[in-house]
């Protein structure tokens, strides 16, 4: 099942507290940047997280979920009225994730 643009564009307003939000829709679904470096994305109208050390310290409750069949474990976000603590989890992630790797 495709995610819908009305819940990636709630997301998005959830996440307005941070800046230099962007995503990428891929097969129906949608990659989330924060700062040029990959965070998460929707899939089947979920939002879900890389499980990094930061955000699985930060969300000790979340499930872990696939995105998709083969895919690796994400974390769940269930906790999006809360902009702030979503924008503080961005910040405290950020460091953790990857670069972009150059094409």
């Amino acid at each position: 099942m495709a995610s819908s643009k009305e819940y990636l564009d709630y997301v998005l307003e959830q996440l307005s507290a941070s800046e230099d939000i962007t995503y990428r829709k891929m097969m129906g679904e949608y990659i989330l940047y924060y700062r040029r470096k990959i965070i998460g994305g929707i899939y089947d109208n979920r939002f879900l997280l890389k499980p990094v050390k930061s955000a699985v310290r930060l969300m000790p409750e979340a499930r872990m979920e696939k995105p998709y069949d083969g895919a690796k474990d994400m974390l769940l976000v269930e906790e999006l009225e809360n902009k702030e603590f979503l924008a503080n989890l961005l910040n405290e992630m950020y460091d953790e994730l990857p670069e972009l790797k150059k094409k």
